[in-house]
């Protein structure tokens, strides 16, 4: 079971975390977890490139490492990148040091400058996080799509990825094998709907 939306009562009880982006245009922040990997990553750059939007990849640093080309292809895009562990650690389930070692093994798998990171899971200690640079954005969502869930019918992702999307919505998609069908009937539906709203949809800062 999940929620498609983080409740405001989750949002005060991790203040640090970024949750959405203060905006009164109408922007969205596309995001996707877990890749890169070959064609679904790939269908994803192609499916953005359609409708002129930009989007955050929170890459796991193994991917990068096994498909080069294809995180070569993410940032040559434009898109930006975030820091997603190495292994898809679970910070709950991990010792600090041991989960701390991990994000810094993925930040230097990524060759770049970026201050995004978003836990796996969305689950991390507050020992955790504390000990992360100030300068680091603890990056959440304020729409989880559920593409990942086997139990959600595509057009069910749809409709509740459009319901709770708002201006300056973190909007969550993976692109990862688990989510391929819900996501690649989604996400082309999604960017059409607030295409035709006049939305643009926007890639996080790194920086």
């Amino acid at each position: 079971m999940f929620l498609h939306y983080s409740p405001f009562w989750l949002k005060a009880i991790y203040p640090r975390y970024k949750w959405h982006v203060p905006t009164a245009e109408k922007e969205i922040f596309l995001t996707f977890d877990d890749g890169p990997i070959p064609d679904i990553t790939e269908f994803v750059l192609d499916t953005l490139k359609q409708f002129e939007a930009k989007a955050t990849f929170f890459c796991i640093g193994d991917n990068v490492k096994k498909h080069p080309a294809i995180f070569s292809k993410v940032i040559s895009e434009g898109h930006s990148i975030g820091n997603h562990t190495f292994n898809h650690m679970n910070g709950w389930k991990s010792k600090d040091q041991e989960y701390l070692a991990n994000i810094e093994l993925c930040e230097k798998q990524l060759k770049l400058e970026t201050n995004l990171f978003r836990p796996p899971y969305g689950r991390m200690k507050k020992s955790q996080s504390r000990q992360l640079p100030e300068s680091k954005e603890i990056i959440m969502w304020d729409v989880l799509s559920g593409d990942f869930s086997a139990a959600v019918k595509p057009e069910v992702c749809l409709e509740k990825t459009i319901k709770y999307a708002r201006p300056g919505s973190i909007v969550l998609f993976h692109d990862s094998l688990k989510a391929a069908k819900n996501m690649q009937y989604t996400l082309p539906r999604f960017l059409e709907h607030f295409s035709n709203k006049d939305y643009q949809f926007k890639a996080l800062p790194m920086s």
